[in-house]
């Protein structure tokens, strides 16, 4: 029942007792995790239904509220498809990326680092929070190359997809400076060459790589799946580098899962102290995984 995707939060039915009891079990999860940082990736259907944002906003502003430094990246997939549609712009896909060439970049930035960006920065600050909206390019965060793709049937041949790109180096100092005046970072990825070029970059990567320089208490990825499955469907709710290993080499995890899994180990290992990956589809997700001892969705320790 807790994983129902169309159970929205009521708790009018609940006796004041029983609040008091759920408020305070939170405590010591508020106290465990006081002045440590959150890092959260924010997709999925939590980032296009009404409702969920609204849900997403509250649970951004309580964890700031409640002493924890909540930092946004978002992605914008289907923003940026719907876009290039009304264009009348054609995508071109190598092995699953899409080929971003310079007309098809401008496009990506206008909604990254503009619309959607606007709308989520405008729904935590409408929820009572002090959001501020950043590039890669804000405070020379975010240096990048071009992403080098290889060939899955050729090694030797590599496709060239354009500005698609690739971590070089994060600077956090503009967005712990936020942090330390009480704003809530929310960070577009989008970063940029020596040539002061754009690049693309997956939202995964940067949340993850942020995540590991600002040696954040916690990663969220928020997702459209309840988390990692077995293969009788069944929730893994903690997993370890090695255990995902075996899991791949079966096949259990596989397609999209496997980059979004690979930053999360990376992140791990580098000392971020857990990965949760959970459904956004559910309200309130990100509260219940933190602030309660059930599992919500898979978490992923380095050891």
């Amino acid at each position: 029942m807790k994983n129902d995707p169309a159970l929205h939060t009521d708790v009018s039915h609940i006796a004041p007792r029983e609040k008091a009891e759920i408020l305070s079990q939170a405590l010591p999860y508020i106290r465990k995790f006081h002045g440590k940082t959150i890092v959260i990736k924010y997709g999925g259907n939590a980032m296009t239904d009404p409702v969920l944002q609204q849900d997403f906003a509250e649970d951004v502003v309580l964890l700031k509220l409640v002493g924890m430094n909540p930092v946004v990246v978002h992605g914008g997939g289907p923003q940026i498809e719907e876009l290039l549609t009304k264009l009348g712009k054609k995508g071109h896909f190598i092995q699953g990326m899409r080929v971003t060439d310079k007309e098809t970049m401008d496009v990506v930035e206008w909604v990254l680092a503009g619309e959607v960006q606007q709308d989520v920065v405008g729904l935590i600050n409408a929820a009572g929070g002090k959001a501020v909206g950043l590039t890669g390019r804000d405070g020379g965060m975010i240096r990048a190359r071009k992403l080098k793709v290889q060939d899955k049937d050729d090694p030797s041949k590599e496709h060239d997809i354009g500005q698609v790109g690739d971590i070089v180096s994060i600077d956090p100092s503009v967005v712990k400076a936020l942090q330390d005046d009480q704003f809530i970072p929310v960070v577009s990825p989008i970063g940029f060459g020596e040539n002061n070029e754009s690049y693309n970059i997956n939202a995964d990567v940067v949340a993850a790589k942020l995540a590991t320089v600002l040696q954040a208490e916690k990663l969220l990825m928020l997702t459209n799946i309840r988390g990692v499955l077995d293969k009788q469907g069944q929730l893994m709710t903690e997993l370890t580098p090695r255990r995902i290993d075996e899991l791949v080499a079966d096949g259990t995890i596989s397609g999209g899962m496997i980059p979004k899994i690979a930053g999360a180990i990376d992140a791990a290992k580098s000392g971020v102290n857990a990965v949760h990956i959970i459904d956004g589809r559910v309200p309130h997700a990100m509260l219940l995984e933190i602030l309660s001892d059930q599992a919500y969705g898979t978490m992923i320790r380095s050891h």
